[in-house]
C-alpha cells in the first residue's frame, strides 16, 4: 500500500424510491482507497454495502435506484456525472468487480472463453488469438488445471469454486487498478473459502491491484484487509486500520460484531454473544443513530441527532455520541 489514493468516494448517497417511501441504502459514505490497499466493508445483510459498491461504477438499476449525492473521484474524473458510454471504458478495464455468484454471473450459454475473449478484446483491443492467449494464462494463475481445454468449456461443467475462479481470472485480465470483490467466498464451503481468499491476496498483490472487499466476516478482514470501514443502516459507523479496530474498537456496533465471533480461547459452554434487536427499516430513517435501539450505551442525544465522525487518532474514526461533544 502507497500513500497515493486513486479513489475518493465523498458523501455518497444511493436512494430507492418505493411505494413505501424512500429507502436510504447508501446515506453519505467517505472514504479513500490508496494504491495496493485492501479495503474491507463490513456490515450485517443490508447495511447498504453492495449498494455502496454497485454505486461506485454506477450500476444502480434506474428506477427505482438514483445516486442522489456525493462524488466518487477516480483519475480525475467523477464517475457519478459520467455517460454509459464513458463508463464502459472504465468498468472491468481500470475498475473490475467480482459478483457473490458466479453462476448468475456467468452466462450459462457461452464457453468460458467466448465470456473471457469479450473484455480483454474490447478492453485491450487485441486480437481474438492474442486475447485467447491472455485468458488461458490469466486462468492458468488463478488455478485452474489443464486451462488450454477448460477454457472452451461452458459454466456448468466447473465447481462453484472454479467457477469463482474464472470470475477471478476475468476480473483481473485487463490489469485494472481496483478491484471489487462483493462477497466473492459467501457460497463457498470453508476450505475453498481460504484458497478463493489466498487467490486475491496473492494475485492482486502481484499485480499490484487495489481491493474494496465487501463481507459480513470479520475473520476475512482481519487476514486480508489493511483498512476496514464497519457499515450499519447505509453509513460508516466506524472506519481505520485493521490492528486499531479490531484493538481498540469504539463503536457499540463494532465492538458487538467482534464480541459476536467464535473464539477458541474462550472458556466452553459459555453462551455466544449477540446482538440484540433487528437491524432498522431504512424507509424514511429519521436523522439520529440509527442504532441506539440496540445499544447498550445508548443516551437521549442519539434519539435526536446522528453524531459527525470523530477522529481518534492513528487513522481512526468513529461516528458516536460517546466520542463527539453533544451540540
Amino acid at each position: 500500500m502507497t500513500e497515493e489514493i486513486i479513489l475518493q468516494v465523498q458523501d455518497l448517497k444511493t436512494y430507492f424510491h418505493t411505494d413505501e417511501g424512500i429507502v436510504k441504502a447508501v446515506d453519505g459514505v467517505t472514504f479513500d482507497l490508496h494504491k495496493g490497499e485492501t479495503l474491507g466493508i463490513v456490515g450485517e445483510s443490508g447495511s447498504g454495502k453492495s449498494v455502496t459498491n454497485l454505486s461506485i461504477i454506477n450500476m444502480i438499476p434506474n428506477p427505482p435506484g438514483k445516486i442522489a449525492g456525493g462524488q466518487v473521484m477516480y483519475a480525475g474524473k467523477d464517475l457519478v456525472k459520467l455517460t454509459i458510454n464513458e463508463l464502459r471504458s472504465i468498468r472491468g478495464n481500470k475498475i473490475s468487480m467480482i459478483f457473490q455468484d458466479p453462476m448468475t454471473s456467468l452466462n450459462p450459454y457461452l464457453r468460458i472463453s467466448t465470456q473471457m475473449i469479450e473484455t480483454i478484446v474490447l478492453h485491450q483491443k487485441l486480437d481474438k488469438k492474442t486475447a485467447k492467449a491472455k485468458a488461458i494464462d490469466m486462468l492458468k494463475l488463478a488455478g485452474i488445471p489443464a486451462p488450454e481445454k477448460r477454457i472452451d468449456q461452458y459454466p456448468h461443467q466447473f465447481s462453484g469454486g472454479m467457477r469463482q475462479r474464472v470470475m477471478i481470472a476475468m476480473g483481473l485480465s485487463c490489469n485494472p487498478e481496483i478491484l471489487i470483490a462483493d462477497e466473492p467466498t459467501s457460497a463457498l464451503d470453508v476450505t475453498i473459502q481460504a484458497q478463493i481468499l489466498d487467490l486475491i491476496k496473492d494475485l492482486t498483490a502481484r499485480l499490484g491491484t487495489a481491493v474494496i472487499l465487501i463481507t459480513h466476516s470479520l475473520g476475512v478482514v482481519a487476514g486480508m484487509c489493511d483498512t476496514i470501514c464497519v457499515m450499519y443502516a447505509g453509513r460508516i459507523v466506524e472506519r481505520g486500520p485493521t490492528t486499531e479496530i479490531f484493538d481498540k474498537p469504539k463503536h457499540p456496533y463494532t465492538q458487538g460484531l467482534i464480541k459476536s465471533v467464535p473464539r477458541l480461547d474462550k472458556t466452553s459452554g459459555d453462551r455466544l454473544y449477540s446482538i440484540r434487536g433487528q437491524p432498522p427499516n431504512v424507509i424514511d430513517l429519521p436523522d439520529c443513530c440509527p442504532f441506539y435501539p440496540r445499544c447498550d450505551k445508548a443516551m437521549d442525544v442519539c434519539k435526536r441527532k446522528y453524531p459527525l465522525s470523530k477522529d481518534v487518532g492513528n487513522g481512526h474514526a468513529v461516528s458516536c455520541w460517546l466520542y463527539t461533544e453533544a451540540k
